[in-house]
């Protein structure tokens, strides 16, 4: 018997999952997971597999992506073949332009200095770069697009979509305008430093007896909101539960070994936290894996640190694993790349999302002949 990575909870009966169709991950990571993701993309806009897609279920780094993506849906699913020239103009190249920026020391300091928090420093850069005056409103009908984020209050998973925002504790609101930014900002909200969100609400706003056990104020009123990798950092939740096909991109980081770590309480209560974290997503991993081989599920999963030589296919893109590995190292950070970092990680999570496709999902489907940047290479 398999422990499946996700549990049901009260009140998710209704939802009536798993359903037959194919819901996408995209798991944190800071600008590492932003970029990585779009070479994930990329391969799966090319083949027609992401215009498919039933949902995209997004935390962190990967909610940045999957957010211009959701603004840019309509005008690259307009036409019958993709568009990769509009692929790359709408989406590819603003999230480049973002990734040359580096938001989060500037909003630590300016937020340190100025009224106001360090989370109004992260909205504000996201709607200078990406997604300007957008709202929840803004998004597309289908696929159904869920932007996660953690209650710090409740202790759940807080879902951004168009249709509705809630906490399956605190209840739900129909319709909601926040704007697509803050939904990020929540979303990417890396703690201690980017961390909470902060969202004024009005009780009455709320669905009425639509929160199990906490609706009420000030939960109700003053929602406080961290990094949706702090509950879940591949985004599976709201994917496991309605989706019978699963396909887990995952750009997270991996604990590093310590030879002398420090021994102040701060340094190591943030030591004891990352170590507890990496050890829920390690198993969260495994039990994903598990769930496919044992068809719970069906679809594949793929990552940053993956070995592609594991898929065992003979004309998969040529990806050494110490390269690739390389890239994994990247910071969990919102810090400028260069161009040379970016296209290297994207051709990493374009060829690693090619051979997981290919082994596990669609056989079938054709092997692309080159990267996305080709003399770039990993």
């Amino acid at each position: 018997m398999v422990d499946e990575p996700v549990q049901s909870i009260g009140g998710e009966a209704a939802e009536g999952g798993p359903q037959d169709g194919t819901a996408l991950c995209l798991s944190g990571g800071g600008y590492r997971a932003m970029i990585f993701h779009i070479g994930v993309l990329w391969r799966l806009y090319e083949t027609g597999i992401l215009q498919k897609v039933k949902r995209i279920s997004s935390v962190s780094g990967g909610s940045i992506t999957a957010g211009l993506l959701a603004l840019k849906w309509n005008r690259l699913t307009g036409s019958q073949t993709p568009d990769m020239q509009l692929f790359r103009q709408e989406f590819v190249g603003p999230l480049r332009a973002l990734g040359r920026t580096t938001i989060d020391v500037k909003a630590v300091i300016l937020g340190l200095l100025l009224p106001g928090r360090v989370s109004d420093r992260v909205v504000a850069a996201y709607e200078k770069h990406l997604f300007g005056s957008a709202t929840l409103q803004d998004l597309p009908d289908k696929p159904s697009f869920v932007i996660n984020a953690t209650s710090v209050q409740s202790g759940a998973l807080w879902r951004f979509t168009k249709p509705y925002m809630r906490d399956y504790r605190v209840g739900e609101v129909l319709k909601p305008t926040i704007s697509l930014s803050k939904a990020v900002a929540a979303s990417s909200a890396f703690p201690p430093v980017l961390s909470p969100v902060e969202i004024k609400l009005n009780d009455s706003a709320f669905t009425p007896k639509s929160g199990s056990d906490l609706q009420r104020p000030p939960f109700t009123t003053n929602v406080v909101l961290s990094d949706g990798g702090v509950y879940d950092n591949l985004g599976l939740e709201t994917a496991w539960k309605r989706y019978r096909t699963i396909l887990v991109s995952d750009a997270g980081g991996k604990l590093q070994a310590e030879e002398s770590p420090k021994a102040d309480w701060g340094n190591h209560a943030y030591r004891v936290f990352d170590l507890v974290d990496n050890q829920v997503r390690s198993l969260r991993k495994r039990q994903v894996i598990d769930s496919f081989k044992q068809h719970i599920r069906s679809g594949a999963y793929w990552g940053i640190r993956t070995n592609i030589l594991d898929y065992g296919l003979a004309d998969a893109l040529t990806c050494p694993f110490d390269a690739t590995m390389r890239l994994a190292e990247t910071p969990t950070r919102l810090q400028a790349m260069d161009d040379q970092l970016q296209e290297r990680l994207i051709n990493w999570g374009y060829a690693v999302c090619d051979a997981a496709i290919r082994k596990h999902y669609q056989p079938a489907l054709p092997k692309p002949d080159k990267f996305p940047f080709p003399a770039s290479k990993v």
